[in-house]
């Protein structure tokens, strides 16, 4: 190609030893060492005696030049080698005049380190014995033979800003397979080739073509790993064909960029590789690129992302014997035979830090026309550049790109032009208009035949034909952003946050504080008690009456005030009550109203009393009260509380206890995560992006949290850092499906086409992936779990999200910002509230979706309370066969509903409907009644009754027997008013054997219709179900008053209480457990108080009837 040099550089070779050498007539022959460069012999050492320990001192140097106007370039230092050939002197006989000579062998020595910048180096190469050479056999004990060799140059030919900027292109064809049967070894010679052109800058393509192609029976596969040869021909030493350190390794066709790397595509490989008939050439061809060959390489890419890759073959006859070993045209005149192309996607190298692409690719009849829609190409590298491109390879042979004898002038490269008017075809040098570029017009050249049909080339169809090519760069083209880069930056944007130290003066040391006091006045108080009285209560044996107490209580009080005490015990309390008020409360300004002013004296007043309490109670114990007895709530249970005031749209409560759940664990990055889902269903965005950038400074290795922080970054508009996110998780974790996609999902956004196919390309392998490696796994699932306990699956997105593939893992069918649907009635209960059963508290609705029933958990889980009785053997065996049979037909996840499931999860819909749009045009996608159950979702989010019917009825059609479908249909139903269907919807559902996702609130909801319309005996049995599944304040509540509407006293009375333990603070609870007491004549007084404290909390009037 062009090269960058100025001026001429010599280049220096020195061969000072030879090793283990031995000759044809004795073990101290005399040799010599010839140095050939590009065609052209470059000297000859010294003729040396080797030593008996096989050592020649050669100390032999010469040279060649650079010379970019037209000699040897840059180019052919990257794709040519330079030889040392040793020969032998034989000894003249008698009578003879001139000196025989007999090689021994050759060395090839790449000088490829001279265009990384290297002014010098040195090397020991192997000399590679010629066929009949008393090398080939090794003496014993002896190693193999070898030279020292020094290349050196005055200084480095390329610049450290020259070496940054270019690129060297390396081209690996291996094979082509499955070969048409018509290609037989014997008979007439045939040369096969394979050729691509490379552009470079200006107006020229250089050719690389792949000559003398070795055809194969079938029998057995090509070894791996193999050498890769020169692409030179006449090589005297078979072993010197090899490049140094340079082999063909093979590798799984699932990792590979081309056409044929599908599963399904794995047996007709095989098959090929092994059974059929396989042309091999195994040769490496390299090009340098300079900068600004880069440029136009990397441009033509992004212009033409395929690229024509020409197979033919062409016979080849012996010519007379004054030629001998030259092979040449059979008839110039003669077409080119069997003539097709295969279509090389380039684009993977425009992705950043992708510097390799190998792969298999079809084999297509060569048609110009349909070689022009797809690469814009208007010339054939073999038709229209003619034969003596492709045979113009007698002595060193053709190498890549085209190479020039260095004796050639300036006047035969205007040859060509003259040639090109005469016979209308470009010639070699004369490569105008890259014929990869777009032209102006597709229709053929002036004097060109245009070919409509090709028979031959249809062969290779027909044979299922493919070849395997490797194309390699030295540098990425588009360099990647290194994982300790984005590591830091994430780093910057969000530095790790150290624990908050505990402050000493806060309101626990206010509160603290103030029990001091407290229990110092009661002190001082009791000793002036007994001051007063002492004497007379130690005379009196029995207890003191109340008139008595009283009595004595006037005079103390009495006492207090005259001596001035009871306004210095006012005074030490002064101080601890202001510290509370500014510390606890956080008051330090004044009052806007008198109003204002009375309801938070009320509320001081309460707190101190209470904690008055507290301090006596620890100065005074009572040893006759027990401790009190309190329920411990876990974090899922309180997440659990937390979805059930979502659903209920009770958003208040619902935050109270996401930050219950912080301030237990500040440290738990989950509960972080869970409250920003909630921030995003709030629409609250800065807290969201506050609660995920939290999370990702307690392990900024965390995926999900890159992630959300990701898609933070997109809502808000920050590209930049939207990108540094989405990367970063790609780094940490290259096997996540879900970072790919999104990471695709924002080029899309952005406009990058190309990076943007990356990204899903690489979603779509990892996928296949992990479906291959779990379809093993998938067999054996367990099915045997204990029947008697119904346990919903635990709530665990941030750490187990992607375990269950096959599962939509949307938080609440009854609505995507779902959970804004409301619950059990028009006017639901203030708080819901969970029970400390123990791990099957834990929430399926909030975990699995959709598919999760299509793991083969069928024997897993028992049958929900069916309306009608079940026996249990026949109807459980049936039910599971009838599984299997659904889960057959079930359509493999695609990335994007993975990708779907992740953003229902936490409440990120904006993104949803973009992500739709890829599924319904993905070929493994499209609609399916998952597609249609996600639209429906959304839909339902904004009260779009009518739309979710319509997708419903889609869903249904799709798949009748789908649990989640039901569960949908009757939120919808339940939500518009609609109850009767409602029940209807929610009865089917809970009589599948598989379980929706929704199962909790189906429960409470099928539970609530069944108490408006009197049926108790089925209502009770609903929450008895959804108790022993996932209890909570909703679910006792509702058994409670099923039991009171039937008169079970005794159990209402029991579920009541623990709804109450469960959540004392809803005013519903306190209302039954009032009847309740009424009815089996308990007390009223006992009641009485603290009922009405709660109906004063919650601002009821009455407690209701």
């Amino acid at each position: 190609m062009e090269q960058a040099p100025s001026t001429v550089k010599t280049v220096h070779i020195t061969v000072t030893n030879g090793y283990d050498l031995k000759g044809f007539k004795g073990d101290t022959p005399v040799t010599f060492v010839r140095a050939e460069f590009n065609q052209a012999v470059l000297g000859d050492s010294s003729k040396i005696t080797v030593s008996p320990e096989g050592t020649a001192k050669y100390n032999f140097t010469t040279n060649f030049e650079l010379n970019p106007d037209g000699g040897i370039t840059l180019d052919d230092l990257a794709h040519k080698p330079l030889f040392l050939t040793v020969t032998e002197v034989l000894p003249k006989e008698k009578k003879q005049k001139d000196e025989k000579t007999l090689t021994l062998g050759q060395a090839v020595v790449d000088l490829l380190p001279l265009l990384e910048g290297e002014d010098s180096f040195e090397t020991v190469v192997p000399l590679h014995p010629v066929p009949g050479s008393p090398l080939e056999t090794p003496s014993p004990g002896s190693k193999q033979c070898s030279l020292d060799v020094k290349v050196f140059v005055a200084e480095p030919l390329l610049t450290p800003a020259q070496v940054s900027a270019s690129n060297l292109l390396k081209v690996t064809l291996e094979a082509a397979y499955s070969v048409p049967e018509s290609f037989v070894p014997g008979g007439l010679q045939q040369n096969y080739m394979v050729g691509l052109q490379v552009p470079s800058v200006g107006e020229k393509d250089y050719a690389m073509v792949f000559k003398n192609g070795n055809l194969k029976l079938g029998g057995e596969k090509e070894i791996v790993p193999r050498p890769k040869k020169w692409p030179i021909a006449n090589i005297l030493a078979p072993g010197a064909n090899n490049i140094p350190d340079a082999f063909i390794v093979g590798g799984p066709y699932e990792e590979e960029e081309g056409e044929l790397n599908h599963p399904e595509d794995r047996e007709f490989r095989n098959q090929a590789e092994c059974i059929k008939k396989r042309i091999v050439w195994d040769l490496e061809s390299r090009c340098y690129l300079d900068p600004s060959a880069v440029a136009s390489f990397q441009k033509r890419i992004a212009d033409c992302r395929l690229w024509p890759v020409e197979i033919t073959r062409v016979p080849l006859v012996s010519v007379p014997k004054g030629k001998a070993g030259k092979l040449e045209k059979a008839d110039d005149e003669n077409q080119l035979s069997s003539h097709g192309v295969a279509y090389v996607n380039m684009v993977p190298l425009l992705y950043p830090g992708v510097k390799r692409i190998r792969g298999a690719f079809h084999v297509y009849p060569y048609i110009d026309s349909a070689v022009f829609e797809k690469t814009k190409c208007l010339f054939s590298l073999f038709r229209d550049t003619g034969h003596p491109l492709a045979h113009n390879n007698k002595a060193g042979g053709l190498n890549s790109p085209l190479s020039k004898p260095v004796s050639k002038n300036l006047k035969e490269e205007k040859q060509p032009s003259k040639d090109k008017e005469m016979d209308g075809r470009a010639r070699p040098g004369d490569l105008q208009a890259p014929s990869i570029k777009s032209q102006s017009s597709d229709t053929p050249l002036e004097g060109e035949a245009p070919l409509s049909h090709n028979l031959e080339g249809q062969q290779y169809v027909e044979a299922g034909t493919y070849i395997v090519l490797e194309i390699q760069l030295d540098k990425a083209l588009v360099p990647k952003r290194m994982p300790e880069d984005l590591a830091r930056r994430v780093k910057e944007m969000i530095p790790p946050r150290p624990p908050l130290t505990r402050r000493t003066g806060g309101a626990q040391k206010a509160v603290s504080d103030y029990h001091t006091q407290i229990k110092s006045i009661s002190r001082a108080i009791l000793d002036e008690y007994h001051r007063m009285f002492g004497k007379q209560v130690t005379k009196q044996e029995s207890e003191v009456d109340s008139e008595t107490l009283e009595e004595q209580k006037c005079q103390l009080n009495y006492e207090l005030n005259c001596s001035g005490k009871y306004f210095a015990f006012k005074e030490q309390l002064k101080h601890a009550v202001v510290k509370i008020v500014r510390e606890k409360y956080l008051k330090t300004t004044a009052f806007e109203s008198q109003e204002e002013l009375q309801i938070f004296i009320s509320e001081l007043y309460v707190f101190l009393v209470d904690q008055m309490h507290v301090a006596l109670n620890q100065s005074i114990p009572d040893d006759t009260q027990g401790p009190a007895s309190t329920i411990p709530t876990s974090s899922e249970q309180l997440r659990l509380f937390a979805f059930e005031a979502e659903v209920n749209e009770n958003y208040e409560v619902a935050a109270v206890y996401y930050e219950e759940r912080l301030v237990r664990e500040p440290q738990n990055l989950d509960h972080w995560l869970d409250y920003g889902a909630f921030c995003l269903l709030t629409e609250d965005i800065t807290k969201a992006q506050e609660c995920f950038r939290k999370a990702l400074s307690l392990n900024e290795n965390h995926i999900h949290s890159l992630l959300l922080c990701g898609v933070l970054a997109v809502l808000m508009e920050n590209y930049e850092q939207a990108e540094i996110f989405f990367e970063d998780a790609t780094c940490l974790e290259p096997s996540n499906v879900i970072a790919w996609t999104l990471l695709g999902l924002f080029y899309e956004i952005q406009n990058n086409d190309i990076r943007m196919e990356m990204a899903f390309h690489e979603a779509f392998k990892q996928l296949q992936a992990r479906t291959v490696q779990t379809k093993p796994k998938s067999a054996g699932t367990a099915e045997n779990v204990d029947d008697s306990v119904k346990i919903e699956h635990s709530f665990g997105p941030w750490g187990a999200m992607h375990d269950s593939a096959s599962a939509v893992r949307s938080e609440g069918l009854t609505g995507v910002k779902p959970r804004s649907s409301h619950l059990l009635s028009p006017h639901p209960p203030a708080e819901l509230h969970p029970s400390p059963q123990g791990p099957s508290t834990v929430l399926s609705s909030l975990d699995e979706f959709i598919e999760e029933s299509a793991k083969g958990h069928s024997g897993s889980q028992e049958p929900i309370m069916t309306l009608q009785p079940l026996e249990p053997s026949l109807t459980q065996k049936s039910s599971n066969v009838l599984l299997k049979e659904l889960t057959s037909k079930k359509a493999p996840a695609t990335i994007f509903m993975e990708t779907i499931r992740f953003l229902m999860k936490v409440n990120a819909v904006q993104f949803v409907h973009r992500v739709l749009a890829h599924e319904l045009l993905c070929p493994q996608g499209g609609p399916s009644c998952e597609y249609y159950l996600v639209l429906a979702q959304t839909h339902l989010l904004k009260k779009d009754f009518a739309k979710t019917e319509e997708y419903l009825q889609q869903a249904t059609q799709m798949d009748y027997l789908n649990p989640n479908v039901w569960g949908v249909k009757g939120h919808l139903y339940f939500l518009s008013g609609n109850h009767a269907e409602a029940k209807a919807c929610y009865e089917r559902t809970i009589s599948f054997v598989v379980d929706a996702s929704e199962m909790h609130f189906i429960f409470l909801r099928l539970g609530h219709i069944y108490l408006e319309e009197k049926e108790y005996e089925k209502a009770k049995r609903t929450y008895m179900q959804v108790c022993k599944r996932s209890p909570s304040c909703l679910t006792w509540l509702g058994l409670g008053i099923a039991c009171y509407r039937l008169e079970e006293l005794t159990e209402a009375e029991d579920a009541l209480s623990e709804a109450n333990a469960l959540n004392n603070y809803n005013a519903e609870v306190w209302a039954y457990l009032t009847l309740v007491c009424l009815k089996v004549s308990v007390s009223y007084c006992a009641f009485t108080k603290p009922f009405q404290t709660q109906l004063r909390k919650k601002g009821w009037a009455t407690a209701g009837s």
